[in-house]
């Protein structure tokens, strides 16, 4: 499992992009839900997610338990880690990396911004590759 993480708008999908290889792309941005996930994902393919910070603000609106949620999470990463070896596939998560910045003044947005900084790290423990790209630039952290 690989976790791509950077800013807006800053050549995320395009470091997975440039390796040109067969996706299965589940994008908040395109309307996915997270649970299809195993379902659109294609034989021989990466599976792709993204658009995380939407479906961690669909979790918060369902329940504003950011501890059961981030546990629900870190579940689910587990779960699609084993599905990757199952399958000795590949799956890339792209996250936003919102952490820099302004802090919002709503608790809500402040809510989502440590979920998704929490969501994240988790991400990051679980995954055997993280890169950071900034500006079209890649840089393998771990």
């Amino acid at each position: 499992m690989q976790l791509i993480i950077g800013g807006a708008f800053s050549g995320k999908r395009a470091v997975v992009k440039d390796r040109k290889r067969k996706c299965s792309w589940v994008s908040s941005y395109e309307g996915d839900l997270l649970i299809e996930w195993e379902t659109k994902w294609k034989q021989n393919s990466i599976l792709v997610l993204e658009g995380w910070e939407k479906w961690l603000a669909d979790e918060l609106e369902q329940t504003n338990n950011l501890d059961q949620i981030r546990r629900k999470l870190k579940s689910l990463f587990q779960t699609i880690k084993d599905k990757e070896q199952e399958k000795a596939s590949e799956v890339i998560l792209i996250m936003l990396e919102v952490g820099r910045g302004i802090v919002p003044l709503e608790k809500r947005e402040r809510s989502l911004r440590d979920l998704a900084g929490w969501v994240a790290q988790d991400a990051a423990e679980i995954a055997d590759q993280v890169i950071y790209v900034w500006n079209g630039l890649s840089k393998r952290l771990k």
